[in-house]
Order: C-alpha cells, then structure tokens, then sequence
C-alpha cells in the first residue's frame, strides 16, 4: 500500500475529529441559548460519519468524511421559571436538549481519535524518513 495514501486516511479522521470537535464547541456554546432565528430554542447538532474510497490509482483504501450535520430530535428540558421572558403561560422554559457533560465526553472521544490519527500520520512519516535514509546509505 501506498504510504502516501495512508497519511490521506489520517488525514481524512483528523479533518473529520476537527469538524466534530467544532460542532460539540457550538453545542456547548449554545446550551442555554432559548431563542434562536427559528424561535425556538437551540437543538444540540451531530455529524454523521460515513466511509468513503481514497484511491492514488494503483491502490485504494478507505477515509471517513461527515456526510451530514443532524439535529438531535429529543425533546428539550422544560424549567419552571416564571420570570424569564421566553416562559410559557405555566411557568415553564424550553431549554436546548444539550446535555454539557456529554458533550465534554464526546470531546474527549473526539480528541483522542484525533491525536490517534496524528500518531498514525507521524509513524508513516518517519517510517518514509526511514526508507529514504536506507536508499541513501
């Protein structure tokens, strides 16, 4: 296999765990956002991951990318604060359906996937580097 084409795999995760790491930031964020454009409150977003075929011709291998960027549909967290101005004739707030320590453990997943696929990316590296010194000797 194409080493070069190993580091695209990588690559590929590394931009994929960026994007997600991006929209778990968004989701926090916006946790106790009541209002947003479309009057309702914030809905805690999700990327869904799909494979896809990288090929350099000679060979192929398999990359992730994110096909799309989904809503999370359960319902939101009702508070019962009469005072605020996006209450309800009961008393009752909507809150966004972001949980934060959720979130912060999908941050965490997300960071270590990522600093895997920088681990795999650097070992084709210096296994490149390693092959180029032998040709050279």
């Amino acid at each position: 296999m194409n080493e070069f084409l190993i580091m695209n795999v990588s690559a590929s995760g590394m931009t994929a765990q960026r994007l997600r790491v991006d929209i778990i930031s968004s989701n926090i964020a916006n946790s106790e956002t009541t209002r947003t454009d479309r009057g309702t409150p914030y809905r805690r977003r999700v990327p869904v991951f799909s494979e896809y075929l990288i090929s350099d011709g000679k060979s192929a291998s398999t990359g992730v990318k994110v096909v799309r960027i989904e809503e999370d549909p359960s319902p939101f967290r009702l508070v019962y604060d009469p005072s605020h101005p996006d209450a309800d004739e009961n008393g009752y707030v909507s809150l966004p359906n972001v949980n934060v320590l959720r979130e912060m453990v999908d941050l965490i997943s997300a960071q270590r996937s990522y600093e895997a696929n920088i681990s795999a990316f650097n070992t084709t590296k210096s296994m490149i580097n390693s092959a180029l010194q032998i040709g050279r000797g």
